[in-house]
């Protein structure tokens, strides 16, 4: 079986995703406020993690320290084309440019859980970035969004919300970075777990601005997954 070529490979993802969008937009940004109520999907959603807690910033910095950016980017027409974003980054009187790093929540958690891996980044020197995926954290109407959203899917083949439907996202998302002031466009992450390290693969697969993805826990076998929920069904 003959092995596409990994530039081709990119390219012709790329051109697929923008065949299946419902219309392309320019890309906007609005602000938007704290989350102070963050929805999980989990049963029981969790409250805590003792892991994610623990990761350890540098020394000497605490929460005061971080500048925090809550905002909407809008990647295409209809409700889940509003992209939500958290980004912290050190308040710095320098304002170089930086690294920065895009750190993708598992299934049914959201970008808020992600905050203690951005403060750990952001003391550091990055401009610590995470995204709700499609259907999850300020995406979600309803504690089943996500499962509703892959069973329609399923039935209509008329959205991906599973992958690609985010790694649109994604890309839109590198469009807004690069043009920021205080990022390095040459040096752009991205990273995940679970869900979120299959979304990172793909858009670092479909988008050269992220010069480097390294995914948490990593990629499951499908198959297996699938069967496991038929199980647990």
């Amino acid at each position: 079986m003959a092995t596409e070529n990994p530039e081709n490979f990119g390219v012709n993802f790329l051109k697929m995703l923008r065949i299946r969008r419902r219309k392309e937009v320019p890309l906007t940004v609005e602000l938007s406020k704290p989350v102070t109520n963050p929805i999980y999907q989990g049963v029981p959603p969790p409250r805590s993690s003792e892991a994610m807690e623990s990761c350890p910033k540098r020394d000497g910095y605490v929460k005061d320290d971080f500048a925090e950016e809550n905002l909407y980017l809008y990647t295409e027409e209809g409700e889940q084309g509003r992209l939500p974003v958290l980004i912290l980054s050190l308040r710095e009187r320098n304002q170089c440019r930086r690294p920065a790093v895009v750190i993708l929540h598992s299934s049914y958690k959201c970008k808020e859980w992600i905050r203690p891996l951005l403060e750990a980044y952001a003391s550091r020197g990055y401009v610590a970035v995470s995204v709700d995926s499609r259907y999850h954290g300020e995406r979600a109407n309803s504690a089943t969004a996500y499962r509703d959203a892959l069973v329609s899917a399923l039935k209509n083949g008329d959205t991906m919300p599973f992958i690609y439907d985010t790694v649109w996202d994604l890309i839109k998302l590198a469009d807004y970075l690069t043009g920021r002031k205080d990022v390095d466009p040459s040096r752009i992450g991205i990273t995940g777990e679970s869900l979120g390290g299959m979304h990172a693969w793909f858009a670092a697969a479909a988008d050269t601005r992220y010069a480097v993805g390294v995914p948490i826990i990593g990629v499951q076998s499908l198959p297996f997954g699938y069967n496991v929920d038929l199980t647990a069904t």
